[in-house]
């Protein structure tokens, strides 16, 4: 029997539309060696790693009548190629052009009649760099039985050897709608009421899916108190359309490391000050009067340990979304770190919380996994709760490889949900720390300014540091 896709992977198709593809993006960049690293090696090299991703050659079959959820089905004509693309910028190409791309490649719709996932190998960047832009739906990484294939491709030493070729896959049959009829009625029986949701939910119920949504999640919010009111007006929260804008901040990690000794807390707690000084500077650019009550409230998905005590290999969904109001009505950078280390310091001394240390112990390049769920975390939820997603995931502080190809840098891309005109992705990767912002074109037409805002927060903080 095919694997039936989860109530709440099934909800992103369901609640997937145009102006709000639920896919999660990368854009990672390269130092070309001189033996050359072209779109036929990379070709290779995927193919040679999909077997021990299997899921990203199967494609999504719907059960007819909806009368039970999608499952997972080998797609008969897959072709690599389809999704291994090519592109490239004019020579030499800009960071400014770089993004630009990315954001029209993340504003696209992943076809749902194939494998949910996309990658673009760009060329023609100044200084003989390359990138590698990646979309992979919210529905196809879980964690658990399907991590992101960057988990797979990233070495910590250049491959200069060819990696012998797998046996030729050959896709499992199809199961034909008797099939497919026979199996949702016989989980049916077990389970009568799911028959009423599914079909509730693949007509466009959207309360029906918020629903069996929040039953799978249960209390994974554990601000509760917070969660009890709706966040701040804020113009973060307008209608998305279906163009986005990219942009890209940077910072070195023993800047944040050093405000950290400073003044206690967390590096989490440091970027999402620097997070917050940006989002103050940003509000009153746009002529907003701010009081000393005045918040945006973050959701911060954060990684949990098990009931066990142990960080699995994969965390699974094993990741809380916290809320946490960003105190952008404060002038002062030490006194808004000092109110979010408080905030956050329940979860820092839950017992529950992940170090850093611990999540780069997680076998492969972890971060886009990590994203992906939280991503899925923060879009199961009423945008009325929130303002703003920011992922923050540590990465790996020695060089990784694309091939014979090294990786200069890292960032990540967020969808967007409905109402939601920002989105900030952070990792850190060889001492650096880059934020990667995605944001409507329309409500966010000015998100590259955010980002030097974003770069002059740091600096603020650094401030405290050296004075």
């Amino acid at each position: 029997m095919p694997d039936r896709l989860s109530a709440l992977d099934a909800s992103f198709l369901y609640l997937e539309d145009a102006a709000t593809p639920m896919h999660v993006g990368g854009v990672a960049v390269f130092r070309k060696p001189r033996a050359g690293f072209d779109h036929a090696r990379l070709v290779k090299l995927i193919e040679q790693r999909l077997p021990l991703v299997p899921r990203y050659r199967q494609r999504v079959a719907e059960v007819p009548g909806h009368l039970a959820r999608p499952v997972w089905v080998d797609d008969p004509s897959f072709d690599v190629n389809y999704h291994v693309r090519r592109s490239a910028l004019p020579r030499p190409g800009s960071d400014e052009q770089l993004h630009d791309l990315v954001a029209r490649l993340m504003a696209r719709p992943l076809d749902h009649t194939r494998p949910l996932w996309e990658a673009y190998l760009v060329e023609g960047l100044a200084e003989g760099h390359a990138a590698l832009i990646t979309k992979t739906h919210l529905a196809l990484v879980d964690g658990i039985r399907t991590i992101d294939f960057g988990q797979v491709i990233l070495e910590p030493e250049p491959l200069t050897d060819d990696q012998p070729d797998d046996e030729p896959w050959e896709p499992r049959r199809l199961p034909g709608p008797t099939r497919l009829i026979l199996d949702a009625v016989s989980e049916t029986v077990q389970r009568p009421r799911e028959l009423v949701e599914n079909v509730r939910s693949a007509v466009g119920d959207a309360l029906a899916t918020t629903q069996k949504v929040a039953g799978v999640l249960g209390t994974v919010v554990s601000a509760i108190g917070i969660a009890a009111r709706p966040a701040q007006a804020s113009p973060l929260n307008a209608p998305v359309g279906r163009a986005r804008r990219y942009a890209v901040a940077h910072a070195r990690l023993d800047d944040l490391r050093d405000v950290r000794a400073r003044h206690g807390g967390t590096v989490n707690d440091v970027v999402l000050t620097a997070v917050a000084g940006a989002l103050r500077s940003w509000l009153l650019s746009r002529g907003l009067q701010l009081t000393a009550s005045s918040t945006v409230r973050a959701m911060v998905p954060l990684a949990v340990r098990d009931s066990d005590g142990t960080v699995p290999g994969m965390l699974g969904n094993q990741v809380t979304a916290q809320l946490v109001d960003l105190p952008v009505g404060e002038p002062s950078p030490f006194v808004r770190l000092h109110h979010i280390s408080h905030a956050l310091r329940p979860h820092n001394d839950s017992g529950r919380s992940v170090a850093a240390s611990a999540l780069l112990r997680v076998g492969g390049f972890a971060p886009p996994t990590l994203h992906s769920l939280g991503a899925r975390a923060a879009a199961s939820f009423s945008q009325r709760i929130f303002n703003v997603v920011v992922t923050n995931v540590p990465g790996p502080q020695a060089p990784l490889y694309l091939g014979t190809a090294r990786m200069t840098r890292m960032v990540p891309a967020m969808p967007l949900t409905r109402n939601q005109a920002l989105a900030i992705g952070v990792t850190s990767y060889d001492g650096g720390v880059y934020f990667g912002l995605t944001g409507d074109r329309k409500a966010m037409s000015d998100v590259d300014a955010l980002a030097r805002m974003l770069e002059e927060s740091v600096e603020e903080l650094l401030t405290t540091v050296r004075a």
